[in-house]
């Protein structure tokens, strides 16, 4: 059996051309007596076609809410509130809920945070994966084996004709991981969102996913949004970087200016909280004091204003708008920061 090569790609369109845009995205959860906790408020990024877009930031950011707002998958009791979220140009916040399913998996795709239960214990990797290709492209069993096999190999998978008889029990988590990207590749779509795709993997596993992904994206020139809460991941990856806090964006930049250039005081806490080994005997991690705010309660103001070393009085009471600090790079603060990251405390990854 011959494996058909992989469409390399979509190269050919303009290198700035953004598929997939979001304006002021905004998603809630009704929370009874607590009332409403606005996940993400009025988020703004774009993706550029062929290239890799970071998501990160702590826990409870609105990173994730944020991807599954844009597949339309938030179940009750969060609704999308407001805004929009364009690609290739059109609002699929507003098209009727068939199409957006022919969307799914088809043109935008998604892998979850949890291999092990993304997967039906129940079913074959094979009986999986052709599922994933004749829900939209109904073609017989064959084809569907052949491009199953293909995107395994796609992800290093070489004996995917073995594989495809298995269960994802006798797989290692890691394992999994990869498996369950070849399921989202499988009918090739224009734009894959990771969602933290190395949480829970040990260190050495999570090199090999990203690397898998790179491949992916080296070989198909796939739009990818990573999310993530390790700035190695995102700095190893990313073309761009979205930093997020507290569902709104604070900081948007092409990554090497973030970088070594941040300039919101939420950025620079993040990378001065990464642990650098060949510093690890003479410089001492910063944390970020205190704790993201209550998302039900807000403060007026900057929300980031109570952990910030840098607050004014404009601080707690208006919200800072995300503005241009320096071509490209925005950023949402009253008092954007000059930090110049010196070479010896950059992430390592230029």
């Amino acid at each position: 059996m011959s494996v058909a090569p992989v469409p390399i790609s979509r190269a050919a369109a303009a290198a700035d051309e953004v598929i997939l845009r979001t304006d002021e995205l905004r998603t809630y959860f009704k929370a009874g007596r607590a009332g409403v906790v606005r996940a993400v408020e009025g988020v703004n990024f774009s993706l550029r076609r062929g290239k890799v877009l970071g998501i990160i930031g702590e826990s409870g950011s609105g990173k994730s809410v944020t991807a599954r707002s844009i597949l339309r998958i938030i179940e009750p009791p969060g609704y999308i509130a407001g805004g929009r979220v364009l690609f290739k140009g059109e609002d699929i916040l507003q098209i009727p809920e068939k199409r957006m399913r022919t969307i799914r998996g088809n043109e935008i795709s998604m892998i979850f945070q949890d291999p092990t239960t993304s997967l039906n214990p129940y079913m074959t990797i094979g009986g999986q994966l052709t599922e994933a290709y004749n829900s939209h492209t109904p073609s017989g069993s064959e084809k569907a084996r052949d491009e199953a096999v293909r995107v395994l190999k796609l992800v290093g998978i070489n004996n995917g004709g073995e594989i495809m008889k298995k269960y994802p029990c006798q797989f290692s988590a890691g394992f999994r991981q990869r498996i369950f990207i070849a399921m989202s590749m499988i009918l090739y779509p224009d734009v894959l969102i990771a969602d933290e795709p190395t949480t829970s993997l040990g260190i050495t596993i999570q090199a090999e996913i990203i690397e898998a992904l790179s491949e992916v994206q080296r070989q198909t020139g796939i739009s990818i949004i990573i999310i993530t809460h390790d700035f190695g991941v995102a700095a190893q990856f990313s073309d761009d970087i979205f930093v997020m806090y507290a569902g709104r964006c604070v900081e948007f930049s092409p990554k090497r200016d973030l970088l070594t250039r941040p300039a919101h005081p939420y950025t620079i806490g993040l990378i001065r909280s990464v642990p650098l080994l060949e510093e690890r005997k003479t410089r001492r991690l910063k944390s970020i004091p205190g704790f993201p705010p209550d998302m039900s309660a807000l403060p007026p103001g900057c929300p980031f204003a109570e952990r910030c070393e840098f607050v004014g009085e404009p601080c707690r009471e208006e919200m800072p708008e995300l503005r241009a600090v320096s071509g490209a790079h925005l950023c949402a603060c009253h008092y954007p920061q000059q930090y110049n990251v010196s070479e010896d405390t950059e992430l390592g990854v230029f």
